[in-house]
């Protein structure tokens, strides 16, 4: 056979290859970008796959499986590169537990969702989390709770869409109420009329600046060119509420905004009145937690996490954030370093950066 045949000598310098330390780290990330033959095993295998690590020098990469077939290379048992994508088969998985979730008026419990796929319950709650970034648990509540949403909105009465959502009691949903919707049942079933929100608009080296607060904490900073799009965006943001035009006390807060985009030393510590999904606000917890100065990959803050698959779905979050520099997703980079899209604009996000480095 070819591929057991090859000599030592003539081995490529994998340990030097990038594609090694991918290797190394069972990177699932790469599984689809190459394949790596073992000429001591005869086998070709995925980036990720659990077997016990080859010797680099019996090591060689492929670009296609078909390359590593031709070379004499037959699909490894363990990880079973030309087999279906396990990303694909745990998303099967996941959306048939997801559709149970959905389906029940209660959630079903860890055991059983477990049973409905034929999993053992601790293998099936890692795998549920890393594909979708929740516990079983989490998903649940944020299922119930955009239920609720729903029937706030159509429903006889705020008591009747507390039982529709999967509620047992009235209790337990008004203690979890206000983080759910952002405001009081009453207020969401009127749309959020009746919502006041304070704000003002200030300038500052990278253009205007807006800062918007709830009774609760700031709900929105915005930067772009036009001060008067800014408002607009704001409008658009939360359709229903009243905007007040900040005092002088507010403009102080705006003034302590604008005050560290100049000088990130200062520090910026704000009650936040965070709104998103769950997944969202795991993510925005996790930017905050980036020390001024440092930055981090999607990549890391997934793994962070707990969900290392979920990378694209931190970078929707981070595209999500309307609260900037204060939900600091201009820290979050590409692996390789560079920088990568940014909601006020790809500048804005490397005079940030520049800046804080400095400090």
């Amino acid at each position: 056979m070819a591929a057991t045949a090859r000599k030592k000598d003539e081995s490529p310098a994998t340990t030097q290859d990038p594609r090694w330390q991918r290797v190394v780290e069972r990177d699932a990330g790469a599984d689809g970008v190459f394949w790596y033959g073992v000429a001591t095993t005869g086998v070709y295998c995925k980036p990720s796959c659990s077997s016990r690590r080859a010797n680099p020098q019996n090591v060689t990469f492929y670009g296609t499986q078909e390359l590593a077939r031709k070379a004499g290379f037959r699909p490894c048992k363990r990880c079973r590169p030309d087999g279906p994508a396990p990303d694909a088969e745990n998303a099967v998985i996941v959306a048939k537990a997801c559709r149970l979730i959905e389906e029940r008026e209660s959630a079903p419990s860890l055991t059983e969702l477990a049973d409905a796929v034929d999993l053992s319950p601790g293998y099936f709650h890692r795998l549920f989390k890393q594909v979708t970034g929740l516990t079983p648990k989490a998903y649940a509540s944020a299922h119930r709770a955009a239920r609720v949403r729903d029937r706030l909105v159509t429903a006889a009465s705020v008591t009747e869409a507390i039982y529709d959502g999967g509620f047992n009691s009235s209790g337990r949903f008004y203690e979890q109420s206000t983080g759910m919707l952002g405001m009081t049942p009453q207020r969401f079933r009127a749309g959020g009329a009746n919502e006041e929100l304070r704000f003002a608009v200030g300038q500052c080296s990278l253009g205007a600046i807006l800062v918007a607060s709830s009774d609760k904490g700031v709900a929105s900073i915005l930067i772009g060119d036009d001060p008067e799009a800014l408002v607009r965006s704001l409008q658009d943001q939360f359709p229903r509420a009243t905007l007040i035009g900040g005092n002088e006390d507010y403009e102080s807060l705006v003034a302590q905004v604008v005050g560290f985009v100049e000088s990130p030393g200062i520090g910026l510590d704000l009650p936040l009145d965070v709104r998103g999904t769950a997944f969202q606000q795991r993510v925005w917890q996790a930017l905050r937690e980036i020390p001024p100065g440092q930055t981090a990959s999607y990549r890391e803050i997934a793994r962070k996490m707990g969900s290392p698959r979920s990378i694209r779905a931190v970078a929707g979050a981070c595209a999500a954030n309307a609260i900037a520099v204060a939900i600091p997703c201009h820290r979050v980079v590409r692996s390789d370093g560079e920088l990568s899209g940014y909601r006020w604009g790809i500048e804005r996000k490397r005079a940030l950066i520049e800046r804080e480095a400095l400090t």
